[in-house]
This record gives structure tokens, C-alpha cells and sequence, in this order.
């Protein structure tokens, strides 16, 4: 018999433990053959590369075989959430018909676990008493949704959540970015030349950054919330105080040795690839 056990707190329930999770990304989403995936994956199917252990089969070739889209998608721990908590250790595997509620639970709480992950990151931010007091009731109000079995996930209003709590983010960005830099939300910047360029403080938040050229710019306390870096070459850039930097952004991007990172524990770590 399985057992309801309890999330991890703190950091670890918002990186993905693929150890604990039922290759969910694998199987719920779906995706049309592109140059981010080789084939057509209809939505509640498995991939074909996905193993009996729910191991991806080609997890160290993604790239080389026509699945870069896998290689920057992170689910913020919704995976094991809805694997271990939300069902509580059943396999879909070994019980099918949980399969299309437990799709219906992760399409809810991998939009709210990146929310906790934004919220978490605001709040390192030291922003004003008042502010952060804001910030860690949206945050205990996520993450209370997130807690709900899979009739209460159902009904959550994932999109007006959302609508609430993007105002704060907005406003610990203001605060930590005062005085701001260049407005350039939803900016469309694919393959523009930007190195070396003063981005400092700026507002980038959904920015198109496709392919754009940004050896050795300055991204010190500029708002990344949401920004497309993908092939962007980030080589010699300075990110180690960008604000809400995910890992899958730098994992789309371009780097080096020389991209400056940013100090541990304070979300993205790792060197892009």
C-alpha cells in the first residue's frame, strides 16, 4: 500500500529529484517535431525514450539526438510533488487510470512551483518589512495550494493566482533595481549585438533574447524574469547578481568559464553550456 509522504522543505522542493518523480515531464506534456524535439509526442503519451525505471534513455545525448527541448525544461519540483505527495507513491505505471488525473495535477502545480521559486527568490532579496511580509503570504498561500489532493489542485484558478502575485515580483524588482536601468520588457532582441553592452538595472522581464550577442555585458541587478535566452551567447557575461535567473535559461545559452556566476544558493549556479 502507498503512503502520503511529506514534501521536502525549503530549496529542495523546488529543484526536481527525478529520483522520486515517474518521468512525468516525459509523458504529460506534448510536443511537435521541431529543432527542440525530433519527433511528434501527442500530450499523456510516453516518449519512446523513456525506460521502464522512468529514466530517459538518451539523457546524455538529448542534444545530439534532437531533443534540446528536454535539456531546459525544469519543472521545479512539481514532478516528485505529484508523484510522492499527491498520489502518494503510485506508479502510473502500475495503476494506469491515475495517469490523466495525475497529468491534470502537474499541469497545476509545476505553474505554482516556479511562482514558489520566483516568490523565494523575491524575498533574498531584502526587500522592506512591509514588502516582505506581502511576499511570504503569497508564498504561504502557494504553497498551501500546492498541498491539495487531486479534486482541490483541479479547481485551483492557476491563471488569477498568478494575476495576484506577479504585481509583488514587479514590485521587489522595482525596489531591488531602484534606480532602474533601460525598460526593455517583452523587448524583441533575437541576434541583436549587445556585447559589452551597460545592462545594469534593466528591466528585462519576457525579453526575446534569441540568439542575441551578449560577450561581456553587464547584467548586474537586471530583471531576467521570463527573458528567451535561447543560443544567446552569454561568454564573459557578467550574471553573478541577475535577478530571477533560472538554470534552464542558462542551460539555453551560450557560455564559458569566463560568464560570471552567480553566488551559491541564490537560484541559477551552474556554468551554462
Amino acid at each position: 500500500m502507498s503512503h502520503r509522504t511529506a514534501p521536502p522543505s525549503g530549496a529542495a522542493q523546488l529543484r526536481a529529484d527525478c529520483g522520486r518523480c515517474f518521468g512525468l515531464c516525459c509523458v504529460v506534456p506534448a510536443f511537435a517535431a521541431s529543432t527542440d524535439f525530433a519527433i511528434d509526442k501527442p500530450a499523456g503519451s510516453p516518449c519512446p525514450n523513456l525506460r521502464p525505471d522512468h529514466r530517459c534513455g538518451i539523457h546524455t545525448e538529448l542534444r545530439q539526438r534532437g531533443f534540446p527541448g528536454c535539456t531546459v525544461f525544469d519543472c521545479f519540483g512539481a514532478g516528485q510533488q505529484v508523484a510522492q505527495v499527491t498520489f502518494g507513491g503510485r506508479d502510473w505505471r502500475d495503476a494506469p487510470e491515475t495517469l490523466p488525473a495525475m497529468a491534470e495535477a502537474f499541469a497545476v502545480l509545476r505553474p505554482l512551483h516556479e511562482l514558489l521559486w520566483y516568490l523565494t527568490e523575491a524575498v533574498a532579496l531584502r526587500p522592506s518589512a512591509d514588502l516582505r511580509a506581502e511576499l511570504e503570504r503569497a508564498r504561504a498561500e502557494t504553497l498551501t495550494l500546492t498541498e491539495g489532493d487531486p479534486a482541490q489542485l483541479r479547481a485551483v484558478d492557476v491563471a488569477g493566482h498568478r494575476d495576484r502575485v506577479n504585481p509583488l515580483l514587479s514590485r521587489a524588482s522595482d525596489a531591488a533595481r531602484a534606480p532602474g536601468g533601460a525598460d526593455r520588457r517583452g523587448a524583441h532582441l533575437l541576434g541583436v549585438d549587445l556585447r559589452r553592452a551597460d545592462l545594469r538595472r534593466a528591466n528585462l522581464r519576457g525579453a526575446l533574447l534569441i540568439g542575441a550577442d551578449l560577450r561581456g555585458a553587464d547584467l548586474g541587478l537586471a530583471d531576467v524574469t521570463g527573458a528567451d535566452l535561447r543560443g544567446a551567447d552569454l561568454r564573459g557575461a557578467d550574471l553573478r547578481h541577475t535577478l530571477f535567473l533560472h538554470q534552464t535559461q542558462l542551460d539555453a545559452a551560450r557560455g564559458d568559464v569566463r560568464t560570471g556566476r552567480r553566488p551559491a544558493g541564490s537560484g541559477a549556479g551552474r556554468e551554462c553550456g
